[in-house]
């Protein structure tokens, strides 16, 4: 059977994504963000988000059907982002993504946003896709993950209960005086800056009740907080000392969760998986657990189509029915639906 041809739309947030692959291989992916026009408010603002996306995804489309050297007519089949996401920015995606569905008379699938994060470890790769922890950490979303099958079987084991990973580097970035988006400010910062400095909350690590799920909120409180005692700290320092806590949290629950399911193998996506403190000591303690780390590259961890893309050809091959016609977003959504019906 000849791998199939498929293009993946992503317009959840405040990216315009297109990415082409072929099987498992990646043939293009084109990204058109948004942030600048977002950074004066501090936080992505969806009305300017959705023209933003009306505004690039055509040139969005082009670039990456020449990059991926096909035209239209050669797509087996049509991915896009159905939710959760900003409702206005899915519709974007989903319009777009059926009308060239209906056009083209090929078929389209809506796919999960927070699946296709993971989908992602599919690409470039021949690996034997088998069942593993997931570790999905974004600006809206932070969850550890059962994947049994990328296209069909994700489960939640837990999840944040108030901010996200993202959101809580965003906020403390802002406390800091740092720009948005705040991942990568602080990221960069705290390099410079001992991580051990101060000794920040670490949530809900000893709560059984919440074994698998997340809580940054109090951590936040706890920066601003020292910061209002300590108005001369050094700013590297709190950033380091913040990051550090959020990375071992995200990584001591991951990786308990995977030794408590018999998983061998952990994957870490998502906007936050770019971080390179994250990386690295999830390296260091994957070694140490003997879990095999997966890991996309830092460019395929932040929203993008190649993700979409990826997990549409997997349920293409698996022969998973597509969509029905009239697809509709969903802006909050969990993974009961891996594939839209």
């Amino acid at each position: 059977m000849t791998e199939p041809l498929v293009l993946g739309i992503e317009t959840s947030c405040d990216e315009t994504a297109i990415g082409i692959v072929r099987g498992r291989t990646l043939l293009a992916n084109v990204i058109s963000s948004s942030v600048e026009e977002h950074a004066r408010f501090g936080g992505v603002v969806p009305e300017i988000a959705s023209r933003a996306h009306l505004e690039a995804i055509h040139s969005v489309l082009n670039r990456a059907l020449a990059d991926a050297d096909v035209s239209l007519n050669d797509i087996d089949a049509f991915g896009v982002t159905a939710g959760p996401g900003l409702i206005g920015a899915l519709l974007v995606g989903v319009s777009s993504a059926s009308g060239l569905s209906l056009a083209l008379n090929k078929p389209l699938y809506g796919v999960n946003h927070l699946s296709a994060h993971l989908a992602v470890d599919a690409l470039n790769s021949d690996h034997q896709l088998s069942p593993a922890i997931g570790l999905l950490v974004s600006g809206g979303h932070s969850s550890i993950l059962k994947v049994s099958d990328f296209a069909s079987d994700v489960a939640v084991l837990g999840s944040t209960i108030d901010d996200a990973a993202g959101e809580a580097f965003d906020k403390i970035a802002r406390i800091l005086k740092l720009e948005f988006p705040g991942g990568p400010a602080i990221d960069r910062v705290a390099k410079e800056g001992d991580a051990s400095a101060i000794d920040f909350p670490r949530g809900l690590t000893n709560d059984s009740d919440h074994l698998y799920d997340f809580s940054f909120s109090g951590l936040k409180t706890a920066v601003s907080r020292y910061l209002q005692k300590v108005p001369d700290a050094k700013v590297a320092d709190v950033a380091a000392s913040f990051q550090e806590a959020v990375v071992d949290v995200l990584l001591g629950k991951a990786i308990a969760a995977a030794k408590a399911n018999g998983m061998e193998a952990l994957i870490m996506a998502g906007g936050v998986a770019a971080n390179s403190r994250l990386r690295q000591v999830a390296a260091e303690r994957c070694q140490a657990a003997k879990i095999h780390l997966r890991t996309p590259p830092a460019a395929l961890c932040t929203d993008n189509g190649a993700m979409v893309a990826a997990l549409t050809s997997l349920a293409v091959s698996r022969g998973l029915p597509a969509s029905s016609l009239g697809l509709e977003a969903q802006s909050s959504t969990g993974l009961e639906q891996v594939i839209w019906r």
